[in-house]
């Protein structure tokens, strides 16, 4: 009877593999436990990928559409407190500037007028203001400035009425400036695009706009107004008293008056918001169900894991007490 047996090397080598094997299949049971996931995705899944990539696939769109949801909430967020913030002071000075022409009073009226001066810089420089690096009302060009500083649009304006002597002298001037098209504002004053953001993708064939920009009628007419309260009583154009009582009524009443447009675009960025909203909460949900879903498709059976563990530790112990029995053996021992 004949009897077939392995060298001593080879055997050497045999134990190792199988040690190898063991312990790499006992590292991917504890990752498994760990993590509540399986190790070897291609196993678990029978080599059946589809369903995974699809929901791979969903979940990266929807990493997309969230990033792009969460910079239109930032920038529909900030944009609304810039108009509320540019709104309270328009509607604060309108009353101080009525109030001022009825006192009057001179000295009341010149620090109405100086006020004016204060609030209109806070205008433009909430106007100007960048969130993330962008100014949110240059339209496309985000990387500019939207308008030069208050400081440089007085002293334009400063030039451009002396010498006036009436009010609808003075008025014509202003609104030839602030509302012609090629006219001041729009070639000096305002120095960013004519087109708006481009729209903010929200999900699969979902946009919302963001067509604002300093430029808009509903900011000019305003600032024109507040410009006239600055200018009433400016003691370098040395206007009479009864000209600033103008000036100031005038400007208070198309502060307090004339909100019908900035009431409006307030009003449709309120939308944008609410659709914004609306759809960062849609999107949290769907990513919670594929998730949910990835989840479910590479969870292993951690009772399973644990019996499995448990075995394999058992196969290597075994292994190891082999490995002595061997390593001790003798011809003495084998004879």
């Amino acid at each position: 009877m004949s009897m077939n047996s392995i060298g001593d090397l080879a055997q050497s080598f045999m134990l190792r593999q199988q040690h190898t094997d063991l312990k790499t299949r006992m590292n991917s049971l504890v990752q498994e436990l760990a993590s509540g996931r399986t190790a070897d995705v291609s196993r678990h899944l029978s080599g059946s990928y589809s369903y995974l990539s699809d929901v791979q696939r969903n979940l990266t769109l929807l990493e997309g559409y969230d990033a792009a949801t969460g910079e239109a909430i930032l920038f529909t967020d900030a944009m609304q407190t810039v108009l509320g913030q540019f709104q309270d002071l328009a509607t604060d000075l309108g009353l101080a500037s009525m109030s001022a022409a009825n006192s009057k009073v001179s000295e009341v009226m010149y620090n109405v007028s100086d006020r004016a001066v204060q609030d209109m810089a806070l205008m433009v420089s909430s106007l100007n203001t960048e969130v993330a690096g962008r100014a949110l009302f240059s339209g496309v060009d985000s990387d500019t400035t939207p308008l030069i500083s208050s400081t440089e649009m007085l002293d334009e304006l400063r030039t451009l009425i002396a010498g006036e002597t009436t009010l609808s002298g003075i008025q014509a001037k202003l609104d030839s400036w602030f509302d012609d098209a090629g006219g001041g504002f729009e070639t000096l004053a305002y120095q960013g695009a004519t087109a708006s953001l481009p729209p903010f993708r929200l999900g699969a064939g979902e946009t919302v706009n963001l067509d604002l920009r300093a430029g808009d009628d509903s900011i000019r007419v305003l600032l024109k107004h507040t410009a006239m309260a600055a200018l009433a009583a400016d003691k370098s154009l040395g206007f009479p008293r009864e000209l600033q009582e103008e000036m100031l009524m005038t400007g208070g009443q198309g502060l307090s008056f004339e909100q019908q447009g900035l009431v409006r675009i307030r009003a449709d960025l309120g939308y944008a918001q609410a659709r914004t909203e609306e759809s960062a909460t849609r999107i949290a949900a769907e990513r919670t169900g594929y998730l949910m879903a990835r989840t479910e498709l590479l969870e292993v059976d951690q009772y399973e894991a644990a019996t499995q563990l448990e075995d394999l530790q058992y196969q290597l112990e075994a292994l190891y007490s082999v490995t002595v029995k061997l390593s001790r053996l003798s011809l003495t021992d084998f004879l």
